[in-house]
């Protein structure tokens, strides 16, 4: 029994820690730290100039998704030199804020 109850709390230790980590966001702080994307993200059919894309509008676009995007940029794994740069310097509390105040735009 014992035994047992160990594994199955070490199974759950591992699996929280191996899961990427989450902060609780707080959209009203978000409101402002969001402002420089929503100079893009936040004009309905905006198209960048050269090279010519359409930016996609975040608002109502779920929270963890946006997060898992700006952590991607920022570390370089999903690549655009525009999102990578503002994405730098944002702390995972910003980047949990920017989230939550886009999820409810």
């Amino acid at each position: 029994m014992l035994r047992r109850t160990t594994s199955a709390l070490l199974v759950a230790a591992f699996s929280i820690l191996a899961s990427p980590a989450f902060s609780e966001g707080n959209a009203e702080l978000g409101r402002d730290k969001a402002e420089t994307c929503l100079g893009c993200h936040g004009v309905k059919g905006y198209f960048n100039v050269y090279p010519t894309y359409h930016v996609p509008k975040l608002g109502g676009q779920g929270a963890k998704y946006i997060e898992i995007a700006l952590k991607a940029y920022q570390q370089g794994t999903r690549e655009h030199a525009t999102m990578h740069a503002n994405a730098e310097n944002l702390t995972d509390q910003d980047i949990a804020d920017i989230a939550a105040f886009l999820e409810g735009y």
